[in-house]
């Protein structure tokens, strides 16, 4: 009686899970065909489970996802690289995404994009729940949530997503359904293709700041990455993306703090805006803010050149299981690229 009682309550509880399982993927959303940018983080997995590592892990916001193609990169100068980046990510969110990735591989070189370092508040749980909800479950990313939730959120809704998208139920769409079972990967290792050109606004002036001085909490989350680097051996690079936009205005204020932090303790920074090499104009902006593909790719070929020369100019032999992949990875980029091109037409 008791073992049957036993094999009962564990049935139940069994099918019970099941059931959870089912209706959490079916109502959590799928980003696959909208709202791309919810499936970047979660893609580098896909990379992770094959046991493929990269040579320079690229960490940041749009100006890390929009800027720079691994696969440019790849062809340009040989070396492999991945963004691990979300929408409006903050410099904690990259911090943890760094940690997250060192669970799997150790990179050579970090590039971080700093335009984060402005920002001391999450943008919205909107925002969060994209540069968090792709992590696996670990203490990383708990400890991540725990950094990144805003008053209101609820901790356990980011563990059990279905508490928060519920709702959907009522709204499920076709891509719910046509992506319960498939993924679809949606970037080029972490690099979303973005086509449309739409010159950036020139004519209204920055807003103003009441304080030009970096949020604390930014730069003590710049110092647990710098540290997280000198621990396993990792040379960490500061980037500011070519992207120039108004509404997203670099100060120069800014730029001073960034220089003298990189000075003191000694690291590499790139500021690309208006750099003459890149060539960036008003036609590499897909939508006056962000850049296009081939905006993308003439940073990508610069910034390519430039790291396979300062970090990786000795010669080493190339992997031949390497190449093949890369280089499918390539024709892959150039067939998705050409196709967004006739389709613009």
């Amino acid at each position: 009686m008791k073992k049957r009682r036993f094999l009962g309550v564990f049935l139940s509880l069994a099918l019970f899970c099941a059931l959870f399982a089912v209706v959490t993927r079916l109502c959590t959303p799928k980003h696959a065909t909208s709202l791309c940018e919810g499936a970047l983080v979660g893609e580098y997995y896909l990379e992770a489970d094959k046991g493929r590592e990269h040579q320079v892990l690229f960490l940041g916001d749009c100006e890390a996802y929009e800027c720079f193609i691994p696969a440019i990169i790849w062809e340009e100068g040989g070396v492999t690289s991945f963004v691990r980046g979300s929408p409006a990510a903050r410099i904690w969110q990259s911090y943890y995404h760094l940690l997250d990735v060192l669970r799997y591989e150790r990179p050579e070189v970090v590039v971080l994009s700093v335009y984060a370092l402005c920002h001391a508040e999450g943008e919205s749980e909107a925002y969060n729940r994209l540069a968090l909800d792709g992590m696996r479950l670990s203490k990383v990313k708990t400890d991540a949530i725990k950094a990144s939730m805003s008053e209101g959120e609820s901790f356990i809704s980011y563990i059990f997503p279905l508490l928060r998208y519920h709702s959907r139920w009522s709204r499920l769409s076709r891509e719910d359904i046509d992506y319960f079972f498939a993924t679809s990967v949606v970037s080029h290792n972490g690099y979303l293709l973005r086509g449309g050109k739409v010159a950036p606004d020139k004519i209204q002036a920055p807003e103003e700041l009441f304080d030009y001085y970096l949020p604390s909490r930014a730069i003590e989350y710049l110092d647990r990455i710098r540290k997280a680097c000198e621990n396993e051996g990792i040379t960490l690079v500061l980037v500011k993306s070519p992207m120039a936009s108004t509404a997203y205005f670099w100060y120069d204020e800014w730029e001073r703090q960034v220089i003298d932090y990189a000075e003191k303790y000694r690291l590499d920074y790139y500021n690309l805006i208006n750099n003459e090499e890149i060539g960036i104009s008003d036609s590499d902006y897909s939508d006056g803010v962000h850049l296009n593909f081939y905006g993308a790719e003439k940073t990508s070929r610069y910034f390519g050149r430039l790291i396979k020369e300062r970090y990786f100019n000795s010669a080493r032999e190339r992997d031949v299981a390497t190449e093949k992949i890369w280089q499918e990875k390539l024709e892959k980029y150039y067939i998705e690229r050409n196709k967004l091109t006739e389709n613009e037409k």
